[in-house]
């Protein structure tokens, strides 16, 4: 755990949106941080695909990117190497 520093817009940018999606500012800002890294490292899926990804990995174990790089059946999210 540790502390990130976001400028007041963006937390409440967060609060929002935490607001309307029934989550928490941490949780919301841990949503939106999952789907942008996947997006960076799949930029050919979009947001629904990107979802479906997402609860693979949970169905998995949970999100682990060196699992999801490295494609090491086992590891949780390693689903995500092959989902494509």
């Amino acid at each position: 755990m540790g502390i990130v520093k976001i400028s007041d817009l963006m937390h409440e940018n967060l609060r929002v949106a935490g607001n309307a999606l029934s989550r928490s500012i941490n949780a919301q800002a841990e949503h939106w941080m999952r789907v942008g890294m996947l997006a960076e490292m799949h930029p050919e899926l979009n947001h629904r695909d990107i979802c479906q990804l997402l609860i693979r990995a949970e169905l998995a174990g949970g999100l682990d990117l060196a699992g999801a790089l490295s494609g090491q059946p086992g590891k949780p999210g390693a689903a995500l190497a092959d989902a494509h």
